[in-house]
């Protein structure tokens, strides 16, 4: 008699998205790349053999910026007091600090792991829940860290030039650290309603904050570059490859997300791209 497809289970659905990122990751580390590091950046600027298809997705995500988010961006840069971004800032900041740490000890920037530690332990109790940024008066700069910065760390190369709906400008490498940050979250195995509920907000509230922040630039980006998106894809390779050199370096340093965007502005609200 046949039998009945055994429906996936949670375990065999982790299973395939990891062996998807591990494919991913495989790929881009067996990318041919320049040494020379000028020759090297020349090449992350430019490797975008999917260019075509990417830019059908860069129109879609610009369409969705001009109608969606950049109206409420607008709106929240022009009515809400400066306190209360600043806060809010803080707050999707401090939610982010628990995969921050996670990258920092896989890196092995133990000294950076343990300044996030204590900037997540002072914000969270001391900043109320994260609204004041309590531990950068103590000393304790903030910085950060995500799961493409770590496989570059790691080694990896960045590998082509990916555009991802609504996330934006990413590349074959970040495309994966994208995957794992999501599967791996450590907010995300905490139980709780209350938890998933901040999350969002977080996550909304950090995505509208940084759309604010780069309007000026990305308004002057749009209407002098000769090729939007071809800057835009540029100004990503350059950052990231910042952004993995600092993990590398891994020295406690503040750090701040006002340059222009590592991604297409409808999504940046974490770093440098993952």
């Amino acid at each position: 008699m046949p039998t009945t497809p055994r429906p996936a289970s949670a375990a065999d659905r982790r299973l395939v998205r990891g062996a998807a990122v591990v494919s991913l990751v495989a790929m881009a580390a067996c990318a041919q790349v320049p040494a020379e590091p000028e020759a090297r950046l020349a090449h992350e600027q430019t490797n975008d053999p999917a260019e075509p298809a990417n830019r059908v997705v860069f129109a879609g995500n610009q369409w969705v910026d001009r109608n969606a988010l950049q109206p409420v961006a607008r709106a929240y840069d022009e009515y809400a007091p400066d306190r209360v971004r600043v806060s809010l800032r803080n707050f999707s900041g401090n939610l982010r600090a628990p995969t921050t740490l996670v990258n920092d000890v896989l890196q092995a920037n133990f000294d950076r792991a343990w300044v996030t530690t204590q900037r997540f332990v002072v914000n969270t109790t001391l900043g109320g829940a994260g609204l004041f940024d309590v531990a950068t008066d103590w000393d304790l700069p903030a910085h950060q860290a995500d799961f493409g910065q770590t496989f570059g760390v790691w080694g990896v190369a960045p590998g082509p030039a990916v555009q991802l709906p609504l996330l934006g400008a990413s590349n074959l490498r970040d495309t994966a650290g994208h995957v794992v940050g999501f599967v791996a979250n450590p907010l995300g195995f905490v139980p709780g309603s209350a938890i998933q509920t901040a999350q969002l907000a977080g996550t909304g509230v950090g995505i509208v904050d940084q759309r604010a922040r780069i309007m000026p630039m990305t308004d002057e980006l749009e209407k002098n570059a000769i090729d939007y998106y071809a800057t835009l894809r540029s100004i990503h390779a350059q950052r990231r490859a910042a952004f993995v050199a600092e993990g590398k370096a891994g020295a406690p340093a503040a750090r701040t997300d006002v340059g222009p965007p590592t991604r297409a502005p409808a999504q940046e609200a974490s770093p440098p791209s993952e």
